[in-house]
C-alpha cells in the first residue's frame, strides 16, 4: 500500500503509472491555423450547407429512411461538438497570430530606432559640412574676389599706377 502523504505543500514525486502523450505546440499550433483557415472558407461553408440539407431532407421528408428519431436533436448535438471543438481551436490560431504580430511590431520598432538614430547621424554630418563649407572660400566667393581684382587691376592700369600698389599688395 502507498505510503500517506505527510506534507501537502511538496509536489508529489513522479509517476510511475500512465504516461501522457507528449505534444508538440508548434505543430499543434499549425494544424490549428490550418483548421482555422478552412473554417473560414466559402468551401467549408458550401460543404456544411449541403450536409444539413440532405440531414433535413432524409430526417423529414423520408419517413422511411430517417436515422435521427427526433430529426433536429443529432443535427444540434453534432453543431455543439463542432463549435465546441472549433472555438478553441480558432482562439489558439489568434492567439499565435497575435504572438506573429507582437514579434513584427517590436521588430518595426527596432527598425525605426535604427533609422531615426541614421537619420540623426546623417543630419549632424551635413551640418558638420555646412559649418565647415561656410569657413571654407566658395567657387562664387572666389569669382567674384578675382572679377573685383582684375576691375582693380584695369583701372590701376588706366590711371596708370603699379599693379602691386592697385592691389593691395
Amino acid at each position: 500500500m502507498a505510503e500517506p502523504r505527510t506534507r501537502l505543500d511538496q509536489p508529489r514525486g513522479a509517476r510511475r503509472g500512465v504516461r501522457l502523450p507528449r505534444i508538440d505546440a508548434d505543430a499543434f499550433g499549425e494544424y490549428s491555423e490550418r483548421l482555422a483557415r478552412y473554417f473560414g472558407t466559402a468551401r467549408y461553408l458550401a460543404i456544411q450547407t449541403v450536409i444539413v440539407v440532405v440531414w433535413i431532407t432524409f430526417n423529414v421528408a423520408f419517413l422511411s429512411l430517417r436515422f435521427d428519431k427526433y430529426p433536429f436533436i443529432l443535427l444540434n448535438l453534432a453543431f455543439s461538438t463542432q463549435a465546441a471543438y472549433a472555438a478553441p481551436l480558432i482562439l489558439l490560431a489568434q492567439n499565435r497570430q497575435a504572438d506573429r504580430d507582437r514579434i513584427q511590431a517590436e521588430a518595426d520598432r527596432e527598425e525605426a530606432r535604427q533609422s531615426k538614430a541614421d537619420l540623426d547621424y546623417l543630419a549632424r554630418e551635413l551640418a558638420s559640412i555646412r559649418t565647415s563649407l561656410g569657413e571654407v572660400a566658395t567657387r562664387d566667393f572666389l569669382r567674384a574676389e578675382l572679377s573685383r581684382a582684375e576691375a582693380a587691376r584695369e583701372a590701376a592700369r588706366e590711371d596708370g599706377r603699379d599693379d602691386e600698389a592697385a592691389t593691395g599688395t
